[in-house]
């Protein structure tokens, strides 16, 4: 099970649209040019489900009844850089959240709300069927909500997740159950 979940999100990441044909490669420390973060120090594996979203109080809200989503996650932590593969099924309404996108992996316990730490793009797809987001993001992360005059991303670094991935969760929001329509906790890593 774990190999099969390291090489499914190499091949995912591989697959990933390179923007501007590589022109955005980012140098490494030892000044090499960075052509591939595709060797993961953990991978996740989350169940995403309306019955475990909670208000800003802390409050089970029920979700999104009928909607569902399975986020997998592939973490370079050397490098800084998360890969994904989100699927979500049945959403309904609007994306809708104050931050750069509706998706994100926030930093909270089990039944805790908390804020969000990265903010990955919608996933896209026709209707309430199948809608994927694949791709990899590298820190620092920015996503678009601002606690105190600093945004929420602002310093997290991936082996944030790696040290405490119970402390973290995943869920997307919609204008139907905006505090989300779906979440899942982060749980038992794997390692690549």
């Amino acid at each position: 099970m774990k190999a099969s979940i390291c090489l499914g999100l190499l091949a995912v990441a591989q697959s990933a649209v390179v923007p501007n044909g590589g022109a955005d490669l980012v140098a490494r420390h030892d000044g090499k040019l960075k052509t591939t973060p595709f060797s993961f120090t953990s991978t996740f594996h989350v169940v995403a489900t309306p019955d475990k979203v909670v208000d800003s109080q802390n409050n089970y809200t029920g979700g999104l009844q009928g909607g569902s989503g399975i986020f997998r996650f592939g973490i370079n932590s050397n490098e800084n850089v998360i890969c994904y593969n989100i699927t979500i099924n049945g959403f309904r309404g609007d994306y809708q959240s104050p931050a750069r996108s509706a998706t994100h992996i926030h930093e909270a316990a089990v039944g805790k709300s908390g804020p969000p730490r990265i903010a990955f793009p919608n996933p896209v797809g026709d209707g309430e069927g199948l809608r994927t987001s694949i791709g990899c993001l590298t820190g620092p992360f920015i996503t678009g909500i601002n606690a105190s005059g600093t945004d929420t991303g602002d310093g997290f670094h991936v082996r944030q997740i790696e040290k405490n991935p119970s402390m973290f969760f995943a869920d997307v929001h919609s204008s139907l159950a905006v505090p989300g329509a779906f979440r899942g906790q982060l749980g038992e890593k794997n390692y690549c």
